[in-house]
């Protein structure tokens, strides 16, 4: 059963990094999803799909998919480019500002 490994990305929802150290080994699906007729939930009859473990780097990931015989396609992190301003947060509300304060 194939699976890839990967860094997740951070969560849109939030401005921290939190999950995002850990390289996690996750299966792909066999199955197509269906939907359910009577309750309309979709469901899967591939129990492997729910697999999702976490590691702490990606050599420890290869060696565990290497002893377990998975088929296993790394995928590489993109870095983002740091959001650092000169003077940060205090810079919207400092008396010398170069331009109009306008919201």
């Amino acid at each position: 059963m194939p699976a890839r490994i990967y860094k997740p990305a951070r969560n849109a929802m939030q401005s921290g990094t939190a999950k995002t150290r850990d390289w996690v080994l996750e299966y792909s699906a066999d199955h197509a999803r269906e939907v359910d007729p009577l309750m309309g939930w979709t469901s899967s009859s591939d129990t492997q799909a729910q697999v999702r473990i976490r590691f702490s780097s990606k050599e420890a990931a290869l060696e565990y998919a290497e002893e377990h015989g998975i088929d296993a396609q790394v995928l590489e992190p993109q870095k983002r480019k740091p959001n650092i301003r000169a003077r940060g947060y205090g810079e919207n509300f400092a008396t010398d500002r170069r331009g109009a304060w306008t919201h």
